[in-house]
């Protein structure tokens, strides 16, 4: 066993007894400078250890994320109609996807971007197989013609309003008269407005009663429309709250539907009562739905496109309707519009902290306004936005395992274009075939423990030695002062 003595005798650090040393008020001013410039040094080191350090590059996207991208937004169209609004999808590779409604909602609001109600169910247009009676002989007259004026009153004397809203110059209107004329007459041999007085179908020339279409959001051509009388009629004005038909053009079809609609209607009070309308039949063939409220519509969801060109475009659609280009406005409000997934908080909050800078200008075109001066009616207005996107890839290696984030940026520049096509919003996306990797350099523990060490040797050695120096110099003033004196 190794003896005590044995042992002292490595000990590296030998100690001179305390009385034989001698304090001086030099070394207690430079240990307290010491002192000082160690701890200062120390919280040097320790801020540089604690900073994030990164290294920025440029490199071919691989896609690690997979092919589709994501794009989630939030518009606001004042005076496009919910009951047309189809947003579109299209890429230079062929894809072609149109009203799409699976991860979109929409919610009408009036000319002031203020909601009207809750969310606008309209589903799919239904498609319409039998357009009308083409070629079966001449028809009369059946349906009574509405002026704005006579409107009003018709509305509120019969329990069931039918009316068609056309256009003289759209074909599908042209195609839909003769039976409209020859259910019209039809319904009113069954159902004398005179002596029965439940139903009574008319139509409006939206040429001619521009604002009576207008007050009555008619955007697409025909639009028929179903207004009921009773304890249906809203405070506002006495307006009544009122249906789309998607149903059959033919005679058929549009006699049953207006039969359905009849059916339900006490005769003996001509008044539709709000139980009868909640569990009215619909015969088959028939598509009801409720019109908007409101002129506008917000339109918010998301949709995944593949990584190449493409398109995202509002517009007016329908396989059954025309419209007219000059009433049709696509001035929007961009609450929101962002590419790639939504990260949750943990991710963001990591996103932020090797990458403060980004995010400050990520969404440009977010909370911008595009509103289009519709008084020129000979201007057809689409407004397209080009948007060129680019991907971040952050490497974060706090973590384990190495969490990799992404991130999406655009930059965007928008146009307004004069054209004889239906006004569309049009969001042009080009992704970018380069990214930016973002790559976090960590810095290891023993390198910060190595520098503290060195912090703290070098100093107490440094201001060993001029304590040294400044010691033997005052002794060396002194001796000479002492000579002097002798």
């Amino acid at each position: 066993m190794i003896s005590s003595s044995k042992l002292k005798s490595v000990d590296f650090y030998r100690k001179i007894p305390r009385d034989l040393t001698e304090a001086s008020l030099s070394g207690a001013g430079l240990s307290i400078f010491a002192a000082l410039a160690m701890m200062f040094l120390f919280g040097m080191e320790l801020s540089n250890f604690l900073a994030v350090s990164t290294s920025t590059s440029i490199v071919v996207d691989k896609s690690s994320d997979g092919e589709f991208l994501r794009i989630d937004f939030n518009l606001s169209f004042p005076a496009l109609s919910c009951e047309f609004a189809s947003v579109d999808v299209s890429d230079v590779l062929g894809t072609n996807r149109l009203n799409i409604t699976k991860t979109v909602r929409k919610y009408s609001i009036d000319s002031n971007f203020n909601p009207t109600g809750a969310e606008f169910h309209p589903g799919p247009i239904p498609r319409v197989n039998n357009h009308g009676d083409e070629g079966e002989g001449e028809f009369g007259e059946g349906s009574v013609p509405i002026t704005g004026v006579s409107f009003d009153k018709l509305s509120h004397q019969f329990p069931v309003f039918a009316v068609n809203f056309y256009a003289p110059w759209c074909s599908w209107s042209n195609r839909l008269r003769p039976s409209w004329e020859k259910a019209s007459k039809i319904i009113r041999d069954r159902y004398d407005p005179e002596l029965d007085g439940r139903i009574l179908m008319g139509k409006v020339d939206c040429t001619q009663e521009t604002d009576l279409c207008r007050r009555h959001h008619i955007q697409g051509y025909p639009s028929i429309r179903i207004f009921r009388k009773g304890s249906d009629v809203r405070d506002n004005h006495g307006h009544h709250e009122h249906e789309s038909y998607y149903g059959e053009r033919d005679t058929d079809s549009l006699v049953s539907a207006m039969q359905a609609l009849v059916a339900p209607v006490p005769m003996e009070t001509h008044e539709v009562l709000r139980e009868n309308n909640n569990s009215s039949s619909q015969t088959p063939g028939t598509s009801k739905r409720p019109a908007p409220l409101a002129a506008g519509c917000r339109i918010e969801g998301f949709v995944r496109v593949k990584k190449v060109p493409g398109n995202l475009v509002i517009t007016a659609h329908s396989g059954a309707h025309s419209f007219d280009a000059s009433q049709i406005n696509v001035s929007h409000a961009i609450s929101h519009l962002s590419f790639g997934k939504k990260l949750n908080a943990r991710m963001l909050s990591e996103v932020k902290r090797l990458t403060p800078y980004l995010g400050e200008n990520i969404d440009p075109l977010t909370g911008r306004v595009y509103i289009t001066n519709h008084a020129d009616t000979n201007a057809n207005v689409t407004i397209e936005h080009y948007l060129q996107v680019v991907k971040t890839e952050v490497l974060s290696r706090r973590t384990f395992p190495e969490l990799k984030l992404f991130e999406y940026e655009y930059t965007a520049h928008s146009s307004l274009v004069h054209s004889v096509d239906i006004p569309a919003a049009k969001f042009h996306f080009e992704p970018s075939p380069m990214q930016v990797l973002v790559e976090e350099i960590p810095k290891p523990f023993s390198h910060f423990i190595t520098n503290v060490c060195a912090i703290v040797g070098g100093v107490f050695t440094v201001a060993g030695i001029m304590d040294s120096i400044l010691y033997n110099t005052i002794r060396l003033v002194k001796k000479v002062e002492l000579g002097k004196q002798f």
